[in-house]
């Protein structure tokens, strides 16, 4: 089994603590967020746990508990979102001195190949077009040369339920906008080519659209080949059929709570309500088997 910790909220940021207890106990409970009243427990045994992937833009508070899993035999990688788009996209973010800071930590403990740097997603819009994203990746993919072996790309999704929050943007004249074929034709090689010159394969993360043309593969962010790679262990390939279709991930066991996040990031599809997600933050019990408190309908 594939724990993933989390694609729904950043426990290494905001819950190393509770992850740390429930690797203790054993196990952890989750809320079916569809179906709340279905509650499942899913255990944290080394000898149930094939890999844990970790979902972060800041590992902080969990580098001091990492020797804690290693010596009880946990095997894990993390996924490291850093775009440095800063206020108002996402402002609460750490510094990217901060972030390439913590990035280098965790590397230094782990190992390149076991953090994987997220430039996710690419956000177009007039604060944030090709020029920008041309100097902004290349800051970031020089400040990480030697510290990943791999980086993620995908375009912005329009989520629907995001309609109300993005409007906030434009009194800040920032309106979010699919790009256009020949932004693409400008962009999307050249990130390829940083990444060549820094040491780093660059794979897509649940594209719609086609860059592989473009020299970017199409990637698995909970990846049976790179599990196999490093850990030396087979993983079920079977693809995870909860995800999206264009999602490559194999099959994994999430242990987050939706709206639980604090960073607000604007093109977030995980927190809908950045009030809510303050509500549940303030609810949360690190020595509760859940990261939330139960609700059941």
């Amino acid at each position: 089994m594939i724990i993933s910790a989390s694609r729904r909220t950043d426990i290494p940021a905001f819950y190393a603590e509770w992850f740390v207890r429930r690797v203790r106990e054993g196990y952890c409970e989750v809320q079916n967020p569809m179906n709340p009243k279905q509650v499942t427990k899913v255990s944290l045994l080394p000898e149930d746990v094939d890999v844990v992937v970790f979902w972060t833009r800041s590992p902080r508070s969990m580098l001091s508990r990492l020797s804690e899993l290693d010596g009880r035999g946990l095997r894990y990688y993390f996924q490291f979102t850093l775009c440095d788009y800063g206020a108002p996209i996402d402002g609460k973010n750490p510094s990217v001195a901060t972030a390439v800071d913590a990035f280098k930590r965790l590397t230094s403990h782990t190992g390149a190949d076991r953090v994987i740097w997220r430039y996710d997603p690419i956000v177009f819009s007039k604060a944030t077009g090709v020029d920008f994203h041309l100097r902004n990746f290349e800051a970031i993919a020089d400040s990480l040369k030697g510290f990943t072996k791999r980086c993620v790309v995908s375009i912005w999704d329009n989520y629907r339920k995001l309609a109300r929050r993005l409007e906030t943007l434009d009194s800040h004249g920032i309106h979010f906008r699919q790009p256009q074929r020949e932004e693409l034709d400008r962009l999307i090689p050249r990130l390829a080519q940083i990444c060549a010159a820094n040491g780093m394969e660059i794979v897509s993360c649940a594209e719609k659209v086609d860059l592989v043309s473009y020299g970017v593969k199409r990637g698995k962010c909970v990846d049976d080949d790179l599990i196999r790679r490093i850990f030396e262990i087979e993983v079920c390939p079977r693809k995870d059929g909860a995800q999206r279709p264009a999602c490559g991930c194999v099959q994994s066991r999430d242990i987050g709570v939706y709206n639980s996040c604090l960073f607000g990031c604007m093109y977030c599809y995980a927190t809908t309500c950045f009030r809510t997600a303050a509500a549940n933050h303030r609810r949360h019990d690190p020595d509760s088997p859940t990261l939330m408190p139960l609700v059941l309908q």
